[in-house]
Formats: structure tokens, C-alpha cells, sequence
């Protein structure tokens, strides 16, 4: 590899024109993709196979009117007065305007909801006073029927006392003979006793059917009584629900869509924002939940534009001159624009995190600049020791270009290995993030040489050009440290190290909600003022569906309903609930649930959880729980579960790397163990900032919350891939001194010695462009930029210069220890390429220099050989 980079290097000094020239074709090809393929970045975040997911899916095929994305347009009397009898009739129009528009499936008007809910509370007033005058007329006609059959009881008695008294007379007159006259008025008086048992017996029928309809209109007023009763239980659960406040001058326009969140474009949330801009409502101030108001964070900014000015100060410092300061900073700019470009232009085809691009742009400028820089830095060098223009380029590019490269294949394998998570945006996310890495190297060690053979001397300044074959950097004064220095400087960083590490004990995992918006930023007004007149928990409305067996009638329907939402009142933290609606079929019933809290509160994700381990109501209506307080918690915690697997595949690949480029097992342990210190102090002090509220008016950040979900594992992936860049350009140097012949605890100061000043230049670097991110608008970027930032000043300063140095000293000659079956299998990478060096060495300056040009080539010995001397 290492000749191979040096022929490169070569042919691009000798090529520089046409190396530039295609750098800058593939940059415009970039920018033409990006013209044609540019589509539109998510806002929100998605993980398959969550339990809110599936509750959305259920959802999507029975009731789909709630299974889309949903928004609140938050509107507020400048005045603080209620809303006047005009201001709420153009609130109906504004309601009836935004209906019309695409993707829009419904829109609540507060006003009209508020009075549904009044007219439900009289409906139910007025039905308990009908409900009582039924049950008395019912009483008054059952007393009146009562009434008549006794009146019936007592006629069919006088008729058969009537009939015996006829019935013995006709016996009488018979047995005497009576005449046929006296018969014949015996048997009209027997027709009119019959006529009026006749008269008895339909007055009977009569009453029998009269009691039939009292009773079915008694058994109907039963239902609508039980009906009614069951109605205002539910309406006394969802008490603390509302639309309209208190006080009337804050109002709730709720807006529904017909896909989901993650389907929703950025072009139907801006219809929505840019017809209420349009259609202003006098003396009424309007904020946008953070669903529709949500926008796409600046890829640059002013934070960011001070991060790359400072590192050009840093460079200017460390290299002294504007034209090799301005090398590496113009060779990052080229390499951001062609990664993000490039990237950007799938953006219409990968669903595409709006955070992505920032995380290009961000790894492309530090890496870009300092793989440069190391390049660089070692030409100038060998420029000084008098080598010619173009080997020097060459031998560069072929020793610190190798490095570059397998400092930059740890970063490579980092960021890919997100993919083996198994989430998508954070898969994408680290794919960018390589390429964009990837970029940065095949720019470093190709445009590099071609610019520094454009700008030949004028790398060095004037008086560093005159004393040109008259240095050498070889240092053969460097001294072991004392041990006890050693020993204290490695109890010191790690003793601190697990201190600043001490409140990631307490770390919660989620996602940004409005409160943590910039203060002036619509999502953040609608926050505060939803909060303000409703209480936090209306900012983390929840959705909770039950599963109903589908052949209940109305008033069983009715029951269950209210059996599932008394079960889930009777939850802690939960303020309201309110039935929103059962399918068609029966099987399915909808409840809206708010909590007490806000959506990032710890309260909220417990509700949550309680929720979903209530047991099925009555024994048969299974629940789950959606809505997007409950999506934020699912994805945090699916990925944090996946974090220590991530962290085992990453380490485990990059400790195979590193044994072989070391040839060593116990610094590539030791590299990992200080990497695993300096994360989690780089956790403990994220956690600190921005869940703690320690130092957040430093940083602008005036509200806390849980830490970003996926910050802890991208953490993982780019700080351990930076931190091996470190580890690699120190540690190649003390292992040049060692296998050269010096002892192994002066092989560590002169390690230490050789790559300390670009070391602390490139950490320096990483800092200043990082930390520029921290002042971004978005909440996710400005984590994302602390936690690098701070991670890289931990582990570039305290780890790798302080702590490395001191435990390989403690280790001496063991640090270097490599069973020989394993010296003997394993490929010989020379990562420092000596063996270029040996081959191409530029020449000395004079004959003074002879000897240390011997010993260069002893320098480059690999252990096999020194071994096979006799010298090990």
C-alpha cells in the first residue's frame, strides 16, 4: 500500500492540472446529481417493529383517519381576552380553508368542538329530566292501567255473581214449569250478560296490550337511562381534554393528514403553515406544534462557519504560513461538497434523515482537514531535510498518506457498522458518514500532492526556506519519563476520567420534543402556550386502542368502552381520557390518553410502560399504546438496545486491525481501554449539559431533556474510528523508535515527541469545527456536535497523550509483546512505511548527517527482523 500511495502521490505532482481538474468535474457531477435527485429530508425518525408500529398498522387498516400524522395550530389572543364572536368565525373559516388542502383529512374547529362538548353535557342534562318524566308517566300510566283492571277484576266479579243469581233462576223457573215468556226474559238477560262479559274481556285486552308497551317503553328508558349514565361516566373521564381554554383566549385547530409521519411531506406541512400565514386573524397570534412546523436545520451556520475559522487559526499557528494553512482547509471544502452533494442527490429515492447531511459535513470537514494536514506536515518536514520537491511529495504521501488511509478504514468500518443495527436512518446515517470519510482519504492522498506541487516551497516560510538541508528531525534526546510520573499521570486520568463519567449513570435516552426548540422558533411558542393553558401532558397526547370482540350491541359497546378507559385512568400520571372512535366492524376502539406530563418527561415514558403492562380489560380487550410520545420512546429504547452489540462488533473489527498494524495485543488494548474511558466521560458530560442544565446558557441551550436516543451509538461509531487516528500516529512512531533500537520506554517520549505537535494541531482541529456545531438552531445537532467535540478533547488529550504514554511506559519492553506463532501468520502492513522510507529516503544535508541516514534504514526493521538479527 505504502508504494503504491507513493506512486500516486508522484503521478498527481506530476499530473497536478488534470488531478484538479477532476476533482473539480466530479465535484460539478455531484452538484448536477444533487440538482436532478434532490428530494426531501425526514424530520422524524423511524425503527421497524416497535409496539407503537404495530399499533399503527392496526390502525392503518381499521380506523385510518387516526393512523396519519397529525398536527396543532396553536392560536392565542394578543390581548390574552377570549376569542371575540369575529375572531372565532374566521377561526371557522381558517378550519374550512385548510380542509381543502392536499393531504389534509380533517380539521377540528375548537370552537365547534367546545360547543359538541356543551351540547353533549345539555343532551345529557336534558336526557337524566326526560329520563325522569318518562319513568313518571310511565309510573302514572302503569297506576292507571292498574287502575282499570281492577276496575275489569271487579266487573267480571259482579258479572258472575250475576251470572249464578240467572243461572239459578233459569234452574228455578224450569223445574217449574215457568211459561215461555218468563224463559225468554231470562235469555235476554243471559245475551246482556254476555255482552258485557264481551265488553270485559276486550277492556282486558286492551290493558294486556297497553301493559305490553308500558313495559317495552319502561325496559327502553332503562337502556337510555344505563346509555346516558355510561355517556357521562366517559365524559367525566375525559374532563382536562380540551380545545379552548380556561380563560377562552387560548384555541387547539387540530389537523389531521392522510399518511404518516414518516410519509408526510415537507410540501403538505408548509400548505398548511402557508395558508394560515396568508389568511392572518386580527389580534390573534398563531404557533405550529413541532409536527408541522419542523424544519429542515441549516447545514451551515455561523457556529460552524467560527469552527473552520478557528481550525485555519490553528493552521496557520502550526504551519506558519496562509498558503499551507489554506491547503487542507480548500482539500475538506472539495470533499464536504462531493460527499453531501452526492448524498443529497438519493435523498428523493433513501428516506433520508434531515440529520445526515449535517453529520457529512461535520466528519468531512475534520477528517478532510487533518488527513491533509498529516500529509502535509510530514512533506514539509522532509522538505526541510533537503529532499527534492516531488520525492518528497511522493515519500509523504506513501508514509503518512498510508497512515491516513488506515486511520481513515478504522472511521470506515466504524460508521458502517451502524448498518448491522438494524435501523434504518441510523444505517444511512453511518453510510454517509463513510463516504463522506472515504471522500476525505482519496482526496487527501491524491488532490494533496497535487496542490503542494502547485505551491512548491512556498509550504515553508521564508526563514524555514533558507535553512533548507540543514535540519533534521530526528530526535535522539528524548529521555524515558520517571516512573512515578508515569504512575501518577495514569491514576490521575483515569481517576478523572471516571468522574466526568459519573452522571451518564443517570443518562436518559429520547427525542427532542418543542420545549427544546429555539425559544423564538414557532414549535417552541406553541409548546410553552399548549402548555401554559392546558397543561404539559396536552403536548404528549397518547393513543391507546382496544380490541373489542365486534358482536356487542350499543350498550355493551358503550360498557366496554368505558371499562377500558376507567382502566386506564386509574393509571398514575394519567390526567384524561376520551373515547375517539370504535370501526365499523366492531373490533376495534380508540382512546386518546394525556398524561401529565410532557413528552420527554420521565413521568410520561413510566405511563407508557404502565400502560402496556395493564393486563386485557374485563379479561378480553387486549390494549396498545401509540401516539408520538410513545413512537420517541419506542425508538429510544430499541436503540439502546442495540448499543452494546454495536459496540462489540465495532471494537472487535478495529482490535484485529490494530494488532495487525501495531503487532502488538497489549496496545491495542490499551487504545480500546482508553477509548471506552473517554466515552463514557464524554457520555457523563453530554448528560451533565444537556439533561442536567450544567453550564446549557453557555451554549444557548434553555431547555433539558433526555439525551438525543441515537447520539450514545453514533458516538460510539465516529469517536472510537477519531481516536484510532491518534492512537495510530503516535503509536507508529514509538513502535519506529522501539524496532529501531531504542529502549521501549524512550521509544514512548520519542513517539510521543515526533507526533504530539500535529496530534494536538488535528485534536485542535476536530474541536473547533465540531464545537462550531454546538450553536446550531437544531437540539439533535448541537448534542451531536458537543458529544464530539468534547469526546475528541477527552480522548486526543487526556487519553491518547497523557494516559497511553503513561500505561506503555508502566508496560516497557511487554507493551510490544506478539506470540510468534501470531508474529509469523500476521501480514506485514508497515503502516509507517519504513520500508518506502529505506527504498526512497530523501537525501541528508550534509555529511554530519551520515550516520542518522544508517540509521534510518535500521529504523525501518520490522521485529521479524531484528529478530532474525539477534537484536530481540
Amino acid at each position: 500500500m505504502a508504494e503504491l500511495l507513493y506512486r500516486l502521490g508522484k503521478a498527481s505532482a506530476r499530473r497536478a492540472w488534470i488531478v484538479i481538474v477532476g476533482w473539480v468535474a466530479v465535484l460539478g457531477l455531484a452538484g448536477g446529481a444533487f440538482a436532478v435527485g434532490f428530494g426531501t429530508l425526514a424530520t422524524s425518525f423511524d425503527v421497524p417493529g416497535t409496539a407503537s408500529g404495530e399499533v399503527i398498522d392496526e390502525l392503518s387498516q381499521q380506523l385510518p383517519d387516526y393512523a396519519g400524522a397529525s398536527g396543532q395550530i396553536v392560536l392565542h389572543t394578543e390581548d390574552g381576552e377570549p376569542f371575540t364572536d369575529q375572531q372565532r368565525a374566521e377561526v371557522a373559516d381558517l378550519a374550512a380553508g385548510i380542509r381543502d388542502l392536499p393531504h389534509v383529512a380533517r380539521v377540528v374547529d375548537p370552537f365547534d368542538a367546545e360547543q359538541q362538548r356543551a351540547d353533549r353535557e345539555q343532551q345529557l342534562a336534558d336526557g337524566r329530566s326526560q329520563i325522569e318524566s318518562g319513568r313518571a308517566q310511565l309510573d302514572d300510566g302503569q297506576s292507571q292501567l292498574d287502575a282499570a283492571l281492577a276496575q275489569v277484576e271487579s266487573g267480571q266479579s259482579q258479572l258472575d255473581a250475576a251470572q249464578q243469581q240467572l243461572d239459578a233462576a233459569r234452574q228455578q223457573a224450569e223445574a217449574a214449569g215457568a211459561p215461555a215468556a218468563q224463559i225468554a226474559a231470562l235469555d235476554q238477560q243471559q245475551a246482556q250478560l254476555d255482552a258485557q262479559r264481551a265488553q270485559l274481556e276486550a277492556a282486558r285486552t286492551d290493558i294486556a296490550t297497553k301493559q305490553a308497551e308500558l313495559d317495552a317503553s319502561r325496559e327502553e328508558l332503562t337502556a337510555n337511562a344505563e346509555q346516558l349514565e355510561l355517556g357521562s361516566e366517559l365524559l367525566d373521564l375525559s374532563q382536562g381534554i380540551g380545545v379552548v381554554s380556561a380563560d377562552g383566549a387560548t384555541a387547539l385547530l387540530n389537523v389531521a393528514f392522510d399518511v404518516p409521519l414518516l410519509e408526510l411531506d415537507a410540501t403538505a406541512r408548509e400548505g398548511v403553515t402557508d395558508y394560515v400565514a396568508d389568511h392572518p386573524i386580527d389580534g390573534v397570534q398563531v404557533a405550529y406544534s413541532s409536527t408541522l412546523a419542523q424544519s429542515l436545520p441549516s447545514l451551515v451556520g455561523i457556529g460552524e462557519i467560527v469552527g473552520v475559522v478557528i481550525a485555519g487559526i490553528v493552521l496557520l499557528v502550526m504551519l506558519g504560513t496562509v498558503v499551507a494553512a489554506g491547503l487542507p482547509l480548500v482539500t475538506a471544502l472539495v470533499g464536504v461538497g462531493i460527499a453531501v452533494l452526492a448524498s443529497l442527490s438519493l435523498s428523493s429515492v433513501l428516506d433520508m434523515s434531515s440529520v445526515t447531511p449535517v453529520l457529512g459535513i461535520m466528519l468531512g470537514l475534520a477528517v478532510g482537514i487533518d488527513y491533509s494536514l498529516f500529509i502535509i506536515n510530514r512533506h514539509r518536514k522532509q522538505l526541510m531535510e533537503g529532499a527534492e520537491l516531488r520525492e518528497s511529495i511522493g515519500l509523504a504521501n506513501g508514509t503518512a498518506g498510508n497512515a491516513v488511509t488506515f486511520a481513515g478504514s478504522t472511521v470506515i468500518i466504524a460508521l458502517l457498522a451502524l448498518n448491522i443495527t438494524g435501523i434504518p436512518f441510523l444505517g444511512l446515517m453511518g453510510t454517509v458518514g463513510a463516504f463522506a470519510v472515504l471522500v476525505a482519504v482519496l482526496i487527501a492522498v491524491t488532490l494533496t500532492p497535487a496542490l503542494l506541487s502547485l505551491v512548491k516551497l512556498r509550504v515553508l516560510t521564508r526563514r524555514a526556506r533558507a535553512r533548507i538541508g540543514t535540519v533534521h528531525h530526528a530526535d535522539t534526546s528524548a529521555r524515558a519519563m520517571p516512573t512515578w510520573r508515569a504512575v501518577i499521570s495514569a491514576v490521575g486520568a483515569i481517576v478523572a476520567l471516571l468522574v466526568i463519567a459519573i452522571p451518564a449513570l443517570s443518562m436518559r435516552v429520547g427525542l427532542p420534543d418543542g420545549s427544546s426548540e429555539p425559544e423564538d422558533s414557532p414549535a417552541y411558542q406553541a409548546y410553552i402556550l399548549t402548555a401554559d393553558a392546558f397543561g404539559p401532558g396536552a403536548n404528549s397526547t397518547l393513543l391507546v386502542t382496544a380490541a373489542l370482540p365486534g358482536d356487542l350491541d350499543e350498550t355493551a359497546q358503550l360498557q366496554a368502552q368505558l371499562d377500558v378507559a376507567t382502566a386506564l385512568s386509574s393509571v398514575d400520571g394519567v390526567v384524561a381520557v376520551a373515547p375517539i372512535a370504535v370501526s365499523d366492524d366492531g373490533t376495534l376502539a380508540a382512546f386518546q390518553v394525556v398524561p401529565t406530563d410532557g413528552p420527554s418527561a420521565a413521568s410520561t415514558e413510566q405511563v407508557v410502560r404502565d400502560l402496556r403492562a395493564l393486563p386485557p380489560v374485563d379479561g378480553e380487550y387486549a390494549l396498545g399504546v401509540a401516539g408520538q410520545a410513545a413512537i420517541n420512546i419506542d425508538i429510544s429504547e430499541n436503540i439502546a438496545g442495540v448499543l452494546p452489540l454495536y459496540i462489540s462488533v465495532v471494537v472487535g473489527l478495529s482490535l484485529l486491525i490494530m494488532i495487525v498494524v501495531f503487532r502488538s495485543l497489549l496496545v491495542p488494548l490499551i487504545a480500546t481501554g482508553g477509548f471506552i474511558l473517554s466515552l463514557f466521560g464524554t457520555y457523563g458530560a453530554t448528560v451533565a449539559v444537556f439533561q442536567w442544565g450544567w453550564g446549557a446558557e453557555i451554549f444557548g441551550i434553555h431547555s433539558t431533556g433526555p439525551i438525543l436516543s441515537f447520539l450514545p451509538v453514533l458516538l460510539v461509531g465516529i469517536l472510537f474510528g477519531l481516536a484510532m487516528d491518534y492512537q495510530l500516529f503516535l503509536s507508529s512512531g514509538m513502535r519506529e523508535a522501539y524496532v529501531h533500537g531504542a529502549p521501549a520506554r524512550v521509544a514512548v517520549m520519542r513517539g510521543l515527541r515526533a507526533g504530539r505537535a500535529v496530534v494536538t494541531a488535528a485534536g485542535l482541529i476536530m474541536v473547533s469545527v465540531f464545537g462550531g456545531f454546538i450553536f446550531a438552531e437544531s437540539t439533535m445537532i448541537r448534542s451531536i456536535g458537543f458529544g464530539l467535540a468534547f469526546g475528541v478533547l477527552l480522548d486526543a488529550f487526556v487519553v491518547r497523550m497523557l494516559l497511553m504514554p503513561a500505561l506503555m511506559h508502566l508496560l516497557g519492553r511487554s507493551a510490544w509483546w506478539l506470540p510468534r506463532w501470531l508474529d509469523r501468520i500476521l501480514p506485514n502492513v508497515d503502516v509507517e512505511g519504513a520500508k518506502l522510507e529505506r527504498a526512497h529516503h530523501a537525501p541528508w544535508a550534509d555529511e554530519e548527517d551520515a550516520d542518522q541516514a544508517e540509521g534510518a534504514t535500521e529504523h525501518a526493521l520490522t521485529r521479524r527482523e531484528l529478530r532474525e538479527r539477534g537484536d530481540l
